[in-house]
């Protein structure tokens, strides 16, 4: 019995992976920089203004269709790449300096940068911070700090 339980959640945990967390999205929706792109050079602070279209922004545990909150991500690989990627597709964004969360529905922040380039990427998450299926997530972009 143990093994057919360890199969499902295997099973299971596959599935999320490559779809993202349980809460379904709106496949035409689009998160995006709004004052940023690619290769623009600018000076710390920085105010950095998230987009959203085909979707709505609710605070974090909000459960209302087709809502999510923001989430800003600073130099780390693109969202499901890297050594903690897969996890985050299925459990969740963890909160430290390079996963920002923006719970209260904030739609941009003003950070300190350190001078240098700096990558960012704009992911959608649900009410429990896990990114919706299939994830909404912007282009990764880099700015060079001055």
């Amino acid at each position: 019995m143990k093994a057919i339980y360890t199969i499902a959640a295997i099973c299971l945990s596959a599935t999320l992976v490559w779809a993202g967390g349980e809460t379904p999205s709106n496949p035409d929706a689009r998160v995006y920089f709004v004052n940023l792109s690619d290769g623009d050079t600018v000076s710390s602070p920085v105010t950095v203004v998230f987009g959203l279209s085909g979707m709505g922004v609710a605070p974090a545990g909000t459960e209302v269709e087709n809502t999510g909150h923001h989430h800003l991500l600073i130099d780390r690989p693109p969202l499901g790449e890297g050594e903690d990627g897969v996890d985050e597709l299925a459990y969740g964004l963890p909160a430290d300096d390079n996963h920002l969360h923006f719970g209260g529905g904030q739609t941009e922040v003003t950070t300190e940068l350190a001078p240098g380039a700096h990558t960012l990427q704009l992911v959608l998450g649900d009410a429990g911070h896990v990114p919706n299926s299939p994830p909404i997530v912007s282009q990764v972009i880099t700015i060079t700090v001055e």
